[in-house]
């Protein structure tokens, strides 16, 4: 990631609205494999990338998620939360915040699925605060990115599905 230089969020590099997203395949919370490619022709997936689990910003966003769950869940939507933190402390943060949506783990290689997505931050270890909407198609039709101590806006996410989903 490369900071603006007028202070605006930084920019992905490397991806482009329009074309394939990235496959992956990340373990879970609970130690279950989740593949992007499963969705496809399914169900639009929003990927959350964030920081660091137990982190203020961060807990709040998954909190706000986890209240909202039933805007993000449905039959044609789902939602992916990405950090670089181990499957174990996943785990302990979904315990204590109730998180009951998929939170993955791009721990090993570490970063790998940040990188091929542009928002891997080298100098932190983890990714930055951004925000990707993968239509059934498999095709990126969203993005946006934000300072790590900015929250980003759930509305604003909510809207990118549900448009990507044909709602």
């Amino acid at each position: 990631m490369r900071p603006s230089a007028d202070g605006s969020p930084p920019a992905a590099e490397g991806i482009a609205l329009g074309g394939l997203a990235p496959d992956f395949t990340l373990r879970d919370q609970f130690g279950q494999d989740i593949s992007l490619a499963s969705y496809r022709g399914k169900k639009a997936v929003a990927l959350v990338f964030y920081p660091y689990a137990f982190s203020g910003v961060c807990t709040g966003e998954m909190g706000g998620i986890r209240a909202r769950l039933d805007e993000f869940l449905t039959f044609d939507t789902e939602i992916l939360a990405i950090s670089c933190d181990p499957v174990y402390a996943l785990r302990a943060f979904s315990d204590s915040d109730g998180l009951n949506f998929g939170l993955l783990s791009d721990f090993w290689p570490h970063g790998e699925v940040a990188r091929a997505y542009g928002v891997f931050d080298d100098a932190a270890g983890s990714p930055q605060r951004s925000s990707y909407v993968v239509d059934k198609d498999g095709r990126l039709s969203w993005a946006v990115h934000h300072r790590n101590p900015d929250a980003r806006n759930l509305d604003d996410l909510l809207v990118a599905l549900r448009n990507a989903a044909g709602e």
